[in-house]
């Protein structure tokens, strides 16, 4: 392993010179197998990699994420995936490994978000992962390590330039971090904290049971939003994060703005969408962006338009807003984690909407008495974890 790493610049061309090295002049952790990741690839690379080492620790199962920007466009562990599920993922048609199963869940759930993603897996990158990779529009991966077979589809992919990093499954950072801003040295101990079940103890609402799904669901969202750049909130359901909002300033425009990936998630397993008449030959990022549009309300003006020829061997039946909502109405089972606590019980009526039942929150509010009537409004039970998980 190197020293240090030299990059082609910061996170614009114009900040150079640009690199990666241990301060303590150890050997870096990672090891650069294909191309030349930039400095936001490694930013993404290192907390992606954390996100999956914690999950498949906290559940014992190979899990996955896709980063943009250094928050989580999704992440998911491996639970075997509907036919449903694969078939709006685009994986219908490949052999699925559990860590594979893992990254098409963890892209699939946002894959207008995941679109250029940087893809870590906390398993050995197998064959059938390195497949999938291959035909999606991916920046690069990190794992703990790839097969023969996996690196050699991996180091065809682009050209050539893919970045494939390998990581030492054993390194432990300093206890300590450091960052540097405007020329000042901000230094804080490293967010050590273990989430798993224990936390979803301290149930404050009438609904006191939580089912062994709705634990994992749970720890799953936590463990999410503790790499997510805050305020942020994240639902789940079956393993994955279905809607992530990041960066908000008000918390309930996280609720809102997550709940919304979460509803096009579920919107796009509808008839309606799963019937589409596409044409052959059109391509999946085309699809995406095709049935975003279907399922959004500017529909009608779309296909007034006539742009629907470019894409359907028909004209489709719209998808009315009516039929939206009673789709919508069978969603449920979903869990909701917030990386400190709900002021509001605002944020719980936007949940309840996108079939949220558990919640997992710090709690701490003046307001805590109105979130839980909120909850027990609509029979969603809620851990009060004690926990804030602000990362930036």
């Amino acid at each position: 392993m190197a020293k240090e790493i030299a990059l082609k610049y910061g996170c614009n061309p114009n900040q150079k010179p640009s690199r990666i090295y241990m301060k303590d002049g150890r050997d870096l952790p990672v090891t650069v197998l294909n191309g030349n990741p930039g400095y936001i690839n490694f930013l993404d690379a290192l907390n992606s990699w954390q996100l999956v080492k914690e999950l498949k620790a906290a559940t014992g199962l190979p899990a996955a994420a896709s980063f943009k920007h250094v928050s989580p466009a999704g992440a998911a562990v491996y639970v075997p995936l509907s036919d449903t599920l694969k078939k709006i993922y685009f994986v219908d048609d490949l052999p699925l490994s559990p860590i594979a199963s893992a990254y098409a869940a963890a892209r699939g759930a946002d894959r207008m978000s995941s679109y250029g993603d940087w893809a870590a897996l906390s398993d050995i990158c197998d064959k059938e992962t390195a497949k999938l990779l291959s035909r999606e529009v991916s920046d690069g991966v990190i794992a703990p390590g790839y097969t023969d077979e996996a690196l050699e589809i991996l180091k065809s992919k682009r050209k050539g330039s893919y970045n494939v990093v390998k990581i030492d499954d054993g390194y432990q950072p300093a206890p300590i971090e450091h960052k540097d801003v405007f020329g000042v040295t901000f230094e804080q101990g490293r967010n050590e904290l273990k989430i798993d079940e224990s936390l979803l103890e301290n149930i404050v609402t009438r609904n006191n049971s939580l089912s062994a799904e709705q634990k994992r669901d749970l720890v799953v969202s936590l463990i999410t939003l503790k790499y997510t750049q805050s305020n942020s909130v994240c639902y789940v359901k079956n393993g994955q994060a279905i809607g992530v909002g990041a960066g908000q300033q008000s918390r309930v425009h996280c609720t809102r703005l997550a709940g919304n990936k979460a509803d096009n998630w579920y919107l796009r397993q509808s008839p309606k969408v799963m019937e589409l008449p596409f044409k052959e030959g059109i391509r999946r990022a085309d699809r995406d962006n095709t049935i975003d549009v279907y399922i959004s309300d500017e529909c009608a003006d779309v296909i007034s338009d006539g742009i629907w020829q470019n894409f359907f061997t028909h004209r489709p039946e719209e998808f009315t807003r009516a039929g939206r909502a009673e789709w919508l109405k069978t969603l449920s089972d979903v869990a909701l984690g917030s990386d400190a606590f709900f002021p509001f019980g605002d944020n719980i009526e936007r949940a309840s909407k996108s079939g949220v039942t558990s919640v997992a929150q710090p709690g701490g509010s003046i307001r805590d008495d109105n979130v839980i009537e909120a909850c027990n409004k609509y029979g969603i039970a809620m851990a009060f974890t004690g926990i804030r998980l602000f990362h930036h």
